[in-house]
């Protein structure tokens, strides 16, 4: 009992209201807004009111069960609007919701896009750079023209080179070998005089 009489803690309720799903709840009544809002709910809305004033004014009064001024009439008909209101409210905003969302999507896409708008336009503009920094054919072939020149030039020295080097080389053996060849005919002309001298003294 002294815990019921506490009045700094709130008292807990009893009241227990029924638990739906928003979601659910959500789409039951768009759709319902959505009926409402077609050619199709208006003709079965006169065609069943048409009906309902045709049989409590034509039929006879024992039939009757909604006599003239249609009191039970009205009041389906205030009660299908104050229910209708909220439904479409309720509706739009929904599809407020949604547009919403979807703006935001779109915005995010709008940005992603213009990102990769920048990053292809930086591309473009280093691919444009670099491809003005790379050789053209004219530029290669000169290159080429002057390195096969240079080339042909270092084939030439190289020749003379080894034409140089050759005519030394074959110098070298020749001048060694002819000194020892002049004294052997020396002295076999010294020893051996040749015969001709011989039968010319005889």
């Amino acid at each position: 009992m002294a815990d019921r009489r506490r009045l700094d803690q709130p008292r807990a309720s009893r009241i227990t209201l029924p638990r739906f799903d928003p979601e659910a709840f959500g789409q039951w009544s768009e759709g319902i807004a959505r009926f409402m809002g077609t050619a199709k709910f208006l003709v079965y809305m006169t065609v069943v009111i048409l009906a309902w004033i045709a049989w409590n004014t034509l039929t006879p009064a024992s039939w009757r069960f909604d006599p003239y001024t249609f009191t039970f009439l009205t009041l389906i008909l205030s009660l299908q609007a104050s229910y209708a209101a909220p439904l479409i409210l309720l509706a739009q905003n929904r599809q407020a919701d949604r547009d919403r969302l979807a703006s935001e999507e779109d915005r995010r896409r709008a940005a992603a896009q213009k990102a990769d708008t920048e990053y292809l336009a930086r591309e473009i503009a280093a691919l444009r750079i670099a491809v003005g920094e790379v050789a053209t054919r004219d530029f290669l072939r000169s290159e080429l023209a002057r390195m096969s020149e240079e080339l042909d030039e270092a084939a030439v020295r190289r020749a003379k080179l080894e034409r140089k080097k050759a005519k030394k080389a074959a110098a070298a053996p020749s001048s060694s070998l002819d000194e020892p060849l002049d004294d052997v005919d020396d002295s076999v002309d010294s020893d051996d005089p040749p015969p001709r001298r011989r039968s010319r003294s005889h």
